[in-house]
């Protein structure tokens, strides 16, 4: 066993993640017959075989899967055993992991990352942006140190941290722009707009409209909110965006933004890590900075959307 490294179980663990040797290389930023040869290595350490190697995507073996299981109990508890000497840093400093949901990240994202680097201009953040699922499962297994996402998630290994809440608001064609806002039925009956699914905006887009389902022929799908608005510049329908990125989609395509009545539906948007990273303090500290970098961004579209507060649903 002395031939045993922490080297051995990265490589591994991007290797089971992965499930192909060539991304797992990229990932791990070595080439695939380096990879190769660590994982041969490990295997020669145990004297088992721990992946079935066929082409294109390689399987874990049993015992594979028992090792990985308890190899990254080890990289977490390596993990924070390193942010513990990080949290005696003053200020924070060296490489810092950032999960973001796609339906922020683009609105918020450049803020965010020029204010922190103002206020800890040692540290090194990486960004990984995607679905909510994925982050939540990157940010328990390690591979993330915080993330920003919609709230709730109500994981038990997972603090969670409100920065700030955002309305939502209609996307419509340029000439519906003096028509009256919708009520959650009507909305029912037009043709949505709406993220592919997995996307957590997805379905709170559908309770909006107080629905859980949508017929095929009402629904139109993208991969991105720019991508939605786009479309309904182009007549296709109709779609909803945060608050937060009223400024900027208002400036992409030729159509009306429009706010509903009180109460407007909205979300919460904050930040999750693990309940065991020794770095809370310090992430709590950065949770109050992006809550600032929301807020003014909050204030700063009041103008830029249609006000249709006063406007009666029909």
């Amino acid at each position: 066993m002395k031939n045993l490294t922490f080297k051995h179980l990265r490589y591994f663990d991007a290797l089971a993640r992965y499930q192909h040797f060539g991304r797992a290389a990229e990932a791990c930023s070595i080439s695939q017959p380096a990879l190769s040869l660590q994982v041969k290595e490990l295997e020669a350490v145990f004297g088992t075989t721990l992946v079935e190697r066929s082409a294109p995507r390689i399987r874990l073996t049993t015992v594979g899967k028992d090792f990985i299981s308890k190899g990254r109990q080890i990289l977490l508890a390596v993990e924070e055993l390193e942010d513990l000497m990080r949290a005696s840093k003053n200020p924070l400093s060296g490489r810092l992991r950032l999960g973001i949901i796609p339906t922020v990240a683009p609105y918020l994202l450049p803020e965010i990352l020029l204010a922190l680097s103002e206020r800890y201009p040692g540290l090194e953040l990486e960004v990984r942006e995607t679905k909510t699922k994925s982050l939540i499962e990157d940010l328990s297994g390690g591979l993330l140190d915080f993330a920003v996402v919609a709230l709730p998630i109500s994981e038990a290994n997972l603090k969670e941290f409100a920065l700030f809440e955002e309305e939502f608001a209609l996307v419509r064609p340029k000439g519906d722009a003096k028509k009256k806002i919708p009520s959650p039925k009507l909305l029912q009956t037009m043709r949505l707009l709406l993220l592919e699914e997995g996307h957590c905006f997805r379905d709170q887009a559908l309770s909006v409209c107080q629905t859980s389902k949508v017929r095929p022929q009402q629904l139109m799908e993208g991969n991105s909110l720019s991508t939605l608005v786009q479309m309904v510049g182009a007549g296709m329908g109709v779609t909803l965006i945060p608050e937060i990125g009223i400024s900027l989609e208002a400036r992409s395509s030729d159509v009306s933004i429009a706010r509903f009545p009180n109460p407007a539906p909205k979300r919460t948007i904050g930040m999750l890590w693990r309940t065991t990273n020794p770095l809370s303090v310090q992430l709590t500290e950065i949770g109050e900075i992006i809550r600032g970098v929301g807020q003014k961004k909050r204030d700063s579209t009041g103008a830029s959307a249609e006000q249709a507060v006063s406007d009666k649903t029909t």
